[in-house]
Parts: structure tokens; sequence; C-alpha cells
């Protein structure tokens, strides 16, 4: 991380210069109501990640019943073990639903007039540090999620499984969990790389899109002081010596990460074209590029 920190030798004297507290920022009585919103479901994140890096799948039952399709006993144990995982790879879906809303709420509080981007995020840190921890755990998650295909394998398999029950018109009670049509809405979510990073993109892209009257500059550039503001912690050394915990570094990194990623998307431009107020920042965070499959216009840089 030492070496990292020294890659970018730029002056970042028109940098936003405030300590962001990713750590120990509390909710102001303003920020409260919205807080608490997005607390209860950021309360839930840890066991959502928890749940996903113990998934280990039913490759082996699956394998099974397909290599022996008039065996009963195998079909059964292959669909008996797929259930449980589906109404799991439900509950990440409904989380990432649950996510989208905090997001907006978050994006909606962090834009209003009549503060400037910075002055939000330095009054309102509580909120910025939420916005920071969604960030966080969507390349977490999805970080997990490309590293288990047995997801899609599974899925695919319940898919096939019941739809051809369906022709048979044998009742199944899974239906009354996952009908069709949320097995198509969970199909669509699945087959993203970075599934959560999609839906936070998307969220953000509907947020400017649906608040015509909130000037397009109002979210880009709390995007990109909110990543300022992180490379400014990282290469400040009375910043970093005010962290607890040397996690707190690759955090920033994260976050850092996750807003441009979200800048990309919602600018027209994209991120890194020279007019960019995120352009600067571009070998910088090119560096960690291995958390994840970057979309847009980041894979052409």
């Amino acid at each position: 991380m030492g070496n990292l920190l020294k890659v970018l030798t730029r002056e970042i004297e028109n940098y936003p210069h405030f300590f962001l507290d990713f750590e120990n920022a509390q909710p102001t009585d303003c920020e409260r109501e919205v807080w608490n919103q997005v607390n209860t479901v950021l309360q839930d994140s840890e066991s959502v990640l928890a749940d996903l890096q113990a998934y280990k799948g039913a490759g082996k039952e699956i394998r099974d019943a397909i290599q022996n399709p008039s065996d009963m006993q195998l079909q059964e144990q292959a669909w008996n073990s797929v259930c449980p995982l589906v109404i799991r790879l439900k509950k990440f879906y409904n989380f990432s639903l649950r996510l989208e809303r905090a997001l907006q709420s978050l994006l909606e509080s962090l834009t209003c007039p009549p503060y400037t981007p910075t002055q939000h995020l330095e009054k309102e840190q509580a909120l910025a540090k939420q916005f920071a921890e969604i960030l966080h755990f969507t390349l977490r998650f999805d970080e997990l999620k490309m590293r288990i295909p047995a997801i899609q394998n599974d899925f695919s398999y319940y898919r096939r499984t019941i739809s051809r029950n369906r022709i048979n018109n044998l009742n199944l009670d899974i239906e009354n969990e996952v009908n069709n049509e949320m097995a198509n809405r969970m199909s669509l979510f699945y087959a993203e790389a970075t599934p959560m990073l999609k839906t936070l993109s998307t969220a953000t892209t509907n947020f400017v899109t649906e608040n015509k009257t909130l000037p397009l500059e109002n979210t880009t550039d709390v995007l990109s002081t909110m990543a300022s503001v992180c490379k400014v912690m990282l290469e400040t050394p009375d910043y970093t010596s005010r962290f607890n915990s040397e996690d707190t570094l690759l955090f920033c990194m994260r976050v850092m990460v996750g807003v441009i990623i979200l800048y990309d998307h919602v600018h027209p431009n994209g991120a890194f074209n020279k007019s960019s107020k995120i352009d600067r920042l571009k070998s910088y965070v090119l560096l960690p590029i291995n958390l994840l499959s970057l979309p847009g216009s980041l894979r052409n840089t």
C-alpha cells in the first residue's frame, strides 16, 4: 500500500481537503431520518456476505441427476439440494432491491440544493459514510459472486427442472417463493458479472433521469468529489494517521473505484474523457482494477 500511494506525483492542492471520517461519523439530527432508513439495510449486509461466502452449490447432485435421468432418487436429491439454494439466491436479489432504494435516498440527500457536493459531504459525514459502505459492500459481494460459478449452474438447473415439471402439471411448492416472474428477474440479475454494481449503476442512472429538475452536475460532482476526497486522504499522512485500522485504506480504495464506476455510467462522456473531473485520477485508480471487471468506458482506457 505504501508503494501504491507513491504512484502519482501530481499535486493535490486543487482537490477538496477535509477528513471524511469513514470509521466514526455519527448522524446529526438533520441526517437521522435518512440514516435510520439506510442503516436498516446496511445492518443486513454482513450476513448477506457471510451467506454468499458459505455458498457451496449443488454441483455433484446436479451432475449425478443429469448423468442418470431415469434414477428418480437422484433427481429428487438434486431438486432438494437446489431449492434451498434458490431461496438463498432470492434473498440476495431482494437485498439488491433494498440497496437500490437506500442508494437513491442517499443521492437525494447528498445532491439537493443549496449545498455544493463538497459542503454536503463535509456537513453530512454519516450519510457519506453510508454511501461509502454501500459501495464497499457492492464490490465485496461482486468479487465473491464472480468466484462462485455454481450460482448460475444451480439456477439454470432450477429453471430447467421447474419448466419441465410445470409441463408435466406437477404442483411445486417452491413456486410460491420463486414464481416464473421472479425467476426471470433473478436470471437477469445473476447473468451479470457484477450484479450488485449493475444494480447501483442503474439506480444512479434512474435517479438522474427521474429528477429532471436537478442538474446532472449535482450528481456527478458528488461522485467526483467523493473520489477526490478519498485520494486526498490516502495521500495525506496527517489523514491516514487518523485511521484506527489499516483496513480503512483498502476501504477508501474500494470506495474510490466504486464512485468512479458510477460516474462513468452517469456522465454522458464517461469517467476518463479528458474534460472529466475523474480523468486525473485514472492512473491511480487503475492499479486495483483486479477488484472487478469494469464496465463501460473504463474497459477502454
